[in-house]
């Protein structure tokens, strides 16, 4: 993996660990294009309800003075000037992370001003047992 996308990724995880609208935002297109799966119903969604949904999103994990746990799960070169990042990301409760988490499909860019996060596909309610997968914490 190129070593300017993982130094971009790894700043795109530590604004999602901190609940960082202003520092996450810097890394979605202007572009930026998603579909959600939620209960077998399939939403498209772009930049604006992006950023709102992650304003709601770390406003919750601020309110109930919780974390998040994500996971990398692969990285997969796509194009010379693509990197698809696969996450899991859960909330952890009163040292408890729930049942449920969700899966990204994050497709990044390079761009002149860095790379930025274009495409995701999400899958809300994924149920992992806890050493189906290592949280780290």
């Amino acid at each position: 993996m190129d070593n300017q996308f993982r130094v971009a990724l790894d700043a795109f995880l530590r604004a999602w660990e901190n609940s960082s609208l202003i520092e996450l935002e810097t890394f979605i297109s202007a572009d930026y294009q998603a579909r959600e799966v939620r209960d077998e119903e399939i939403e498209a969604f772009g930049y604006e309800e992006s950023v709102e949904g992650w304003k709601h999103g770390f406003a919750y994990v601020k309110e109930q003075q919780a974390e998040w746990a994500i996971r990398e799960m692969s990285v997969i070169p796509l194009k010379e000037d693509e990197r698809m990042a696969i996450l899991y990301a859960t909330i952890v409760l009163d040292g408890k992370p729930m049942e449920t988490g969700n899966m990204f499909f994050n497709t990044f860019k390079k761009r002149e001003e860095g790379w930025k996060l274009v495409r995701s596909y999400i899958e809300t309610g994924v149920r992992v047992r806890g050493t189906d997968l290592k949280m780290g914490l």
